[in-house]
């Protein structure tokens, strides 16, 4: 019934919508093109708009103009003599409005004049691994099943594994989702969702509005020097800038919620802001949480050109959520608790780029991030207060980043980084039953964690022989909390063994501190961080310009991961995401280690015309050596994950997605029936630690988009089906507290969704 409602609104608002066409106005399209590395405003690049005559040459400053383009969506073709040629698809034109873009293109050796090369879609990024990959605010935008979500779309990865649908948490290569960094305009930020969970970086929908995106770039191993503190992966977000010409506006209504943004000029710059709000609780017995979640955001983003070769740049992004578990609910669902749950977070920072000469450049950035947990929760027996947290966390980052090109082959990049992050921690828990039927004791604890952090390091990227780039470097990391140093070299090596195949290896050891959080109930300051090394081997094949295929093999070696000697069998460092929470431990050893082995193949195809479409396969194992020296599966061991996303958008104004995901089910400990109907409470079977495994899961996502075009207006409705087949996905098997049972708890069933965007 609620597909039928809902698809019958999607056909009434798409039967309105084709009353407000009239005669369209054009568009126009506004842009820069850079050197890649530089930053190095690049005059006489050719820009053409493909398959049109439209087009146009950059002047002094980089910049052009295209003008009089009707609306629609295109790509522009870059040329320039020296640099390698790409094509940069998903370029939206809407009427009246300029749309604007920046574009980056990479030197090649190539020299003489009459050599032809011929455009790619596909930027090649040195010695960047084969696994590296790259996404336009287009691509997330129509993703059948993304919600308009970064991470979603990431999820469709062969890298990560199937965590649940209410959650978008990134489990990278057998990698906890606290493994996990962001970078936003060069400005780290801890979370990028909402709900965040404290020490990882899950949450159940993004924070972004991915209008203001311009590229998402995601690199899951062999990443530079210049990245420390995150053993699994790094997802570098860059947004686009505000509209140079004139006030534009935007209002939403989608999966993610309701709002609207603007953006305009500035006398020197730019500026943008969006707010939005969600309407989730009112989808609540769709989505199956029993509770109400709410939340909202707010993010801007301001460019001052000081002079032609001093940009500051200004963004912040603000979050805020709270969802409630009734008593009532809790009870009905056979939680054991209920209550509120309330977060805050905001990230400020500036970045000032500076280009000195030719030949070097340099990126400061100055950011402050701020999050504040709150929780009240009680038994849902007895009413009794259980849990009560007021936590808060800051990090105060200064980098700096400066690169020399010694020539068009070689350069070096390098810098510093300092981190001051603190935690105030106020929360008290009381004394319940544990997963092996001991009684935990109680907790009041109080008290303020500083945690100074930093690092040195220099990346150097070189061409000794012909076909073969080398980027070697090193980081020296440094940990106040135990007065350690560590040395981290990094290496990537790639071969252009032919025009069109390229291979690739990289080998790297990464360190990271332990969430605060988890250290603060007791002193650790013989705690070790935990350590990674990353090495991989693999191949790029180009089966055209627009398409090409990866195929990539891993591996990834843990260890000083911490082991809690009273629960040894336990991997602490995966526990938040079953348990949405780090559990408090008043010891830990650091004797625990990991492993994955994989091996990745993936098929892309940018939308060159009128298809687009990316299919991914992993077949991996992952590991984890616990307090007792029993090598038992991780968490995370889908073991076999395959997924398939596609888009047809014809001539006019329609486009459909479609997308498939599989995934091998996960490991599970089961319930020891007798102890656990005992205790009232589910207690596991410590002879099958991880021995079991969930159903596989598997799930369709839809969606068909329609555009309406008028004068100065823009109007795009789509309607979304999640789960389309309505798979009865196992989220996971609990203890019903109500019942004194086994039970279990489903993933989303079938979800349909009507959005509407609205341009002026």
């Amino acid at each position: 019934m609620r597909f039928i409602t809902t698809s019958i609104m999607f056909i009434i608002i798409a039967a309105t919508g084709s009353r407000i066409i009239a005669a369209q106005q054009s568009g126009s399209i506004k842009g820069v093109i850079v050197d890649r590395h530089t930053k190095e405003a690049l005059a006489g690049a050719s820009v053409r708009v493909s398959g049109t005559v439209f087009g146009a040459g950059t002047d002094a400053s980089g910049r052009f103009t295209i003008s009089s383009v009707p609306p629609g969506l295109y790509s522009l073709e870059v040329r320039l003599l020296g640099y390698q040629s790409f094509v940069r698809t998903d370029v939206e034109v809407a009427p009246g409005r300029s749309t604007g873009t920046t574009i980056e293109l990479q030197e090649t050796p190539i020299e003489s004049e009459g050599v032809t090369v011929s455009s790619g879609y596909f930027q090649q990024s040195d010695a960047t691994p084969v696994s590296a990959v790259a996404f336009n605010a287009q691509e997330i935008r129509r993703s059948p099943g993304s919600a308009n979500d970064v991470s979603r779309i990431l999820m469709a990865l062969p890298s990560v594994s199937a965590v649940a649908d209410n959650a978008n948490d990134l489990a990278v290569r057998g990698g906890s989702p606290m493994e996990n960094g962001f970078m936003v305009d060069d400005i780290p930020v801890p979370n990028i969702n909402h709900f965040p969970v404290q020490g990882s970086t899950g949450g159940p929908i993004g924070i972004l509005n991915v209008d203001f995106i311009d590229n998402v770039e995601f690199l899951t191993s062999g990443f530079s020097a210049a990245y420390g503190d995150r053993m699994s992966s790094v997802v570098d977000v860059r947004l686009r800038s505000g509209n140079s010409d004139k006030l534009n506006g935007k209002v939403f209504l989608n999966f993610a919620g309701f709002g609207a943004q603007s953006d305009g000029p500035l006398p020197f710059g730019t500026w943008m802001i969006s707010a939005s709000k969600s309407y989730l609780d009112l989808l609540v017995g769709a989505i199956g949480t029993g509770a109400a979640p709410q939340y909202g955001d707010v993010q801007g983003k301001a460019v001052l050109d000081l002079s032609s070769t001093q940009r500051l740049t200004i963004i912040d992004i603000f979050g805020q959520s709270q969802i409630d578990f009734t008593q009532k609910s809790a009870k009905d669902l056979g939680q054991r608790y209920f209550g509120l749950n309330r977060n805050l977070q905001n990230t400020i920072g500036a970045s000032w780029r500076g280009m000195w000469n030719a030949s070097y450049t340099s990126m400061t950035t100055l950011s402050y991030s701020f999050t504040r947990y709150r929780g009240d929760f009680s038994k849902v027996a007895t009413g009794v207060s259980a849990l009560r947290t007021d936590n808060t966390e800051g990090s105060l980052v200064l980098r700096s980043l400066h690169t020399i090109m010694l020539d068009r082959r070689s350069w070096i990049e390098a810098g510093a980084e300092a981190r001051y992050e603190d935690g105030t921690f106020d929360y008290t828990s009381l004394g319940d039953v544990n997963r092996l039927g001991v009684v935990d004791p109680s907790y009041d604890i109080s008290k303020t964690m500083p945690s100074p952090k930093g690092g040195v390091f220099i990346t150097a990227n070189l061409m000794p022989v012909e076909r073969l780039t080398v980027s070697a470097g090193v980081r020296g990391a440094y940990y106040d909390r135990n007065a350690a140093w560590y040395a981290e070299p990094r290496i990537a090596l790639s071969y252009d063994a032919s025009e069109v195949l390229t291979l690739k290896a990289n080998a790297g050891i990464v360190h990271q501190e332990l969430p605060l959080i988890l250290l603060s109930s007791g002193e650790f300051t013989h705690v070790p961080q935990p350590k990674v090394l990353h090495a991989g081997i693999g191949a790029e094949y180009h089966l055209s310009a627009d398409t090409r295929l990866t195929v990539e093999g891993y591996v990834k070696e843990y260890s000083e991961l911490p082991i809690d000697p009273a629960d040894p069998t336990l991997s602490v460092v995966d526990q938040a995401v079953f348990n949405q929470r780090f559990s408090m431990h008043p010891k830990l050893e650091s004797t625990g280690r990991a492993q994955t082995r994989g091996a990745e193949i993936m098929l892309q195809k940018k939308m060159a015309q009128d298809f687009y479409g990316l299919v991914s396969a992993s077949i991996s194992h992952c590991t984890y050596r616990d307090g007792l020296g029993v090598w038992r599966s991780r968490i995370y061991d889908n073991r076999f994950i395959f997924s398939v996303i596609g888009g047809y958008k014809p001539e006019g104004t329609w486009e459909y997605g479609i997308r498939w995901s599989y995934a091998g089910g996960v490991p599970y400990t089961p319930f020891d029936l007798a102890a656990s109907a005992g205790a009232g409470s589910g207690i596991i079977d410590q002879s099958n630690i991880m021995a079991e495994r969930y159903p596989a899961y598997h799930s369709m996502n839809v969606r068909v988009d329609k555009k309406f075009y008028s004068e100065r207006h823009m109007l795009d409705v789509y309607l979304s089906i999640w789960n389309a087949y309505n798979r009865k996905n196992v989220a996971g098997y609990f203890w019903n507290a109500t019942t004194n049972t086994p039970d279990t708890q489903y993933q989303w069933s079938m979800l349909p969704v009507v959005g509407i965007e609205y341009e002026f």
